[in-house]
């Protein structure tokens, strides 16, 4: 018997691995319409930058438009899309992992075995896209929350089932 295997028989002993390995059962970032914004002043400062350039008789006032253009693109498009997609939610049979951060990495990770409250909190904007934010209660001084959530009634939901199946086999 191979006790460093996560799929080794271990006869439900507790604190040794199971027989079933770990599987990801969704993995999440944030609603794609926190990019709607950022995206739209994209194609305005793109549209506003065309129809500029050129149109003045010093060569460096052309060049100072489109560097103008390009440090908004920068600030207001692309560290908002490096944000959202450093940011993700992943769900496995037996935890939790939050992943976030553009320069400093964070990863918080949350087991099932632990037993939490899952609350869904959501505005009027994210009821009309079923999304929302998934809080996590684990007992401490703050919620985790999985921020603009897709599906978040459905991840909800996961999330007890998860729970409730990860109890039953610890019994």
């Amino acid at each position: 018997m191979d006790w460093s295997s996560p799929t080794a028989d271990t006869g439900g002993v507790p604190g040794l691995p199971s027989k079933e390995p770990e599987r990801i059962v969704a993995s999440l970032r944030r609603h794609g319409r926190a990019m709607f914004w950022p995206s739209m002043l994209l194609l305005a400062v793109s549209f506003a930058v065309a129809y500029l350039t050129g149109r003045f008789s010093e060569p460096w006032q052309n060049w100072a438009i489109a560097a103008g253009g390009g440090l908004l693109v920068l600030l207001f498009w692309l560290l908002p899309l490096l944000r959202w997609l450093s940011c993700r939610y992943v769900i496995t049979t037996r935890r939790i992992v939050v992943r976030g951060g553009l320069f400093v990495r964070t990863r918080q990770e949350l087991m099932h075995s632990r037993g939490f409250d899952v609350t869904v909190r959501q505005g009027a904007l994210q009821r009309l896209v079923k999304s929302g934010d998934v809080l996590i209660n684990t007992g401490l001084d703050r919620p985790v929350v999985l921020a603009d959530t897709p599906a978040a009634q459905l991840v909800q939901s996961t999330l007890h089932d998860l729970a409730e199946r990860d109890r039953g086999q610890n019994r």
